[in-house]
């Protein structure tokens, strides 16, 4: 195979998978890592893919960057909203009495607002401005709100003051949602710049991932959350069967509902 066969079919891998990583390419091809690099740093220039450290992922179309990216948070909740339901209500089993949960801003974890408001004695720490007025329906749980910048699209806030909220805080569960995830680069995002995931990750015990099964195989431009990050994921019956082994071989506990 010549070098114009090979970066032909990284293009066509890319096409599928989404994301490619040097290591596996050099592997695949029985080629160095060098030679990898260099076919990656040409078709970046043709604007065939965008180049991370160790892979690469390959270019959003605007149709579909609009379709994750642009969305508002009603048109968000709209999609696959059956699917999603049904993730929520799977996502609240993992609740107890005495609990302290965060929960990440997003349409899924909206939904999982509408099962938590139906509990007592817990405690509820949001950046979600939707999710904080449903769950304020209930005196019985006790509510804290990150403060911070207003990102208007998703009425969640976001920044250094949010995350700053969130020192010394110890909570049992996060519940974060997603707009692409994969088993190599974990959960990744089409916005940039916003950062409160990873400080939530930090601050509880057990990391909870809510998506429904769009979000497989989808790439966004920055890492929100790394696999390691992760303990649980739960996501709807729609997940082909080998991309679920691949989360349960990195040792997460994967829910199909």
């Amino acid at each position: 195979m010549n070098a114009s066969e090979r970066r032909q079919q990284i293009v066509d891998l890319l096409n599928i998978k989404g994301t490619l990583l040097v290591s596996d390419l050099a592997g695949q091809y029985d080629v160095s890592e060098v030679t990898i690099r260099t076919d990656l740093r040409l078709l970046e220039k043709q604007g065939v893919l965008t180049r991370f450290h160790g892979g690469a992922t390959k270019i959003i179309s605007n149709d579909e960057t609009k379709s994750f990216k642009e969305l508002q948070l009603e048109e968000r909740y709209q999609r696959f909203i059956e699917a999603k339901k049904r993730i929520a209500i799977e996502a609240v089993k993992h609740v107890k009495e005495g609990d302290t949960i965060i929960l990440d801003s997003g349409s899924t974890t909206m939904l999982i607002a509408e099962e938590l408001v139906k509990l007592k004695h817990i405690t509820v720490i949001t950046n979600s401005l939707t999710s904080a007025f449903i769950l304020s329906d209930n005196s019985d749980i006790m509510l804290f709100m990150c403060g911070g910048t207003l990102r208007h699209k998703t009425r969640s806030f976001h920044g250094k003051i949010a995350e700053q909220s969130l020192d010394g805080i110890s909570a049992d569960i996060l519940f974060v949602g997603a707009d692409g995830i994969d088993a190599k680069r974990g959960i990744t995002t089409f916005n940039e710049g916003y950062t409160i995931s990873s400080v939530m990750a930090n601050a509880a015990k057990n990391v909870i991932a809510v998506l429904d099964s769009s979000k497989f195989g989808r790439n966004g431009f920055n890492v929100v959350l790394p696999l390691d990050k992760l303990n649980t994921i739960i996501t709807d019956t729609n997940v082909d069967s080998n991309c679920q082994q691949e989360f349960e071989a990195k040792g997460i506990c994967f829910i199909a509902v």
